[in-house]
């Protein structure tokens, strides 16, 4: 396929839905927060529990996804704390600074990016994908952004007991193990399904209202070192970690590297609007965060065209 032909099929859909709540943003008095809510409370849910329970993906491909994940957290997060104490960045900037370049815009843009580019097997792969982060964002990630301001990131970690995204997960593997799943077309998981699917398009527009509320003026130069560690050097690193890792499915691996990919997480401003503290400096910790975000979500569009283009031609992995 010509990068055209991709950026048409698995970017330009992406980018036609996210514009479209980037305009309604710019242009209504939209608030995003509730939105998030149905999406965290009601349609995440059922998108995890029925990919989760239908997905030909094994047992073992699961826990490699899972292992994958944390390795490459752990690995970004070195190469991220290492680059930003070189160029001098102090607390909670620092924080930051890792935080937007080790976590993935796996939700709300991997998955729809994954399914577009891979089938039905790169959605399951994203969800499991954002799974794993999900617990590495909550624990590593709530330190990271706390570490500076003494607040106590064990309440960052009790958040994952307060969303239903922990519940599903095993009611859903619980599932599986004991073979109670409903056939797929029954009312209950037809349901699922029809409200998992909504959330996809529901999670594009989000994106792209959240962007709109972006104020990137003030750190567009500064966030560079960042970016270049989110958008070159974790798809390098990601590489790596599925070639030790070796995931039996060459599209896993594919997908797997597509998600480290993505551009910096929005979930990363919420956490430094929570846990950070003040920035000594003239540029505050949440506009570092918003900027990143930004920046890495628009040069994100001819990376992410190039890397799928390498990707599918199975030129690596």
């Amino acid at each position: 396929m010509s990068l055209l032909s991709i950026f048409a099929t698995a970017i330009l859909p992406i980018v036609a839905i996210a514009t479209a709540g980037f305009l309604l943003g710019s242009t209504r008095d939209v608030e995003a927060g509730s939105l998030n809510t149905v999406t965290v409370y009601v349609l995440v849910p059922a998108l995890v529990f029925h990919t989760l329970t239908t997905t030909e993906l094994g047992g073992e491909t699961l826990v490699s996804i899972a292992v994958g994940v944390f390795l490459f957290t752990g690995v970004m997060a070195t190469l991220a704390q290492g680059t930003g104490t070189a160029l001098g960045n102090a607390e909670p900037l620092l924080g930051t600074f890792v935080l937007v370049s080790v976590f993935s815009n796996a939700g709300n843009y991997g998955i729809p990016v994954s399914e577009f580019a891979f089938g039905s097997l790169g959605r399951s792969t994203a969800v499991v994908y954002i799974v794993a982060q999900s617990v590495a964002m909550y624990t590593l990630g709530v330190y990271l952004a706390a570490r500076g301001d003494g607040s106590d990131w064990r309440e960052g970690m009790r958040a994952i007991f307060a969303i239903p995204l922990i519940y599903t997960v095993v009611a859903a593997l619980a599932a599986r193990w004991l073979g109670v799943v409903p056939p797929a077309d029954t009312a209950v998981m037809e349901t699922l399904k029809l409200v998992g699917d909504s959330a996809i398009p529901v999670m594009l527009l989000i994106l792209g209202i959240e962007l709109a509320e972006t104020d990137y003026s003030a750190a567009a130069l500064q966030v560079t070192p960042a970016v270049g560690l989110k958008m070159l050097v974790a798809p390098v690193v990601a590489v790596g970690i599925a070639t030790v890792v070796g995931f039996e499915n060459q599209t896993v691996a594919r997908v797997f590297v597509l998600e480290c990919a993505m551009p910096a997480a929005v979930t990363t401003l919420i956490l430094t609007g929570e846990f950070a503290g003040e920035t000594a400096g003239d540029l505050a910790a949440t506009e570092y965060a918003s900027t990143a975000i930004f920046v890495s979500t628009l040069v994100s569009v001819p990376l992410l065209t190039g890397l799928i283009a390498v990707l599918q031609s199975g030129m690596i992995l």
